[in-house]
């Protein structure tokens, strides 16, 4: 029961922990250095990993935050894992797979002061393992999961531009906005298909 519920319970575990971590940040943000508390349009979801908060107070969400972030990459990993398992081209299944167990590590590792490195490489793993499993959606008769597997990638691709960008104020809700659209999306992937579903592809198109 457990572990075929796991990437439930590791994202419910995940958002709830998350948000008391915000309930308890003390303050400051990269726009305003003296704001009280958690702001969810002007913070970032990094801001809670730190020692001590922007305002420079002793930061007692961290380690709330942290638990949290365990439980989302393990979700993450488990999803990709479980995903492969449904994928009926060998190749794509075992890319799948990697995919799941890295990012496990690297998702993680965002914790660290490795922030900036780990966003990049765990980013480009999940980017190409939701790739994958678009490919494979869109040859099943998933309607409804076919948009949102595109307007997830889409919400995806442009908040990794403001990344690079430096857009800060906009990417501080474009981040939140990502959060969820592709914590959405692995829950429906995860629990609205099944391997009979990935089946219908035709064996020449297996060869792609």
């Amino acid at each position: 029961m457990i572990r075929k519920y796991l990437v439930l319970i590791c994202v419910v575990i995940s958002v709830v922990l998350l948000l008391i971590a915000t309930s308890l940040y003390p303050g400051g943000s990269i726009l305003d250095r003296n704001s009280a508390g958690f702001n969810w349009s002007k913070n970032f979801i990094s801001n809670l990993f730190a020692a001590r908060a922007i305002n420079g107070l002793e930061n007692p969400s961290r380690i709330w935050a942290l638990v949290g972030m365990a439980f989302h990459s393990v979700g993450y990993g488990t999803f990709f894992i479980n995903t492969s398992k449904k994928i009926p081209h060998s190749h794509s299944a075992h890319v799948l797979r990697y995919i799941g167990m890295a990012n496990m590590l690297f998702v993680f590792l965002i914790t660290t002061p490795l922030h900036d490195l780990m966003v990049t490489i765990s980013s480009t793993l999940s980017m190409m393992g939701l790739f994958y499993v678009t490919v494979f959606i869109f040859k099943t008769r998933l309607h409804l999961l076919k948009c949102c597997c595109i307007l997830c990638l889409l919400i995806f691709y442009y908040t990794l531009f403001l990344y690079g960008s430096g857009n800060w104020g906009l990417l501080a809700i474009m981040q939140k906005v990502s959060f969820i659209s592709s914590t959405l999306l692995i829950l429906g992937i995860e629990y609205l298909t099944k391997l009979e579903d990935f089946k219908q592809t035709t064996p020449h198109k297996q060869r792609l």
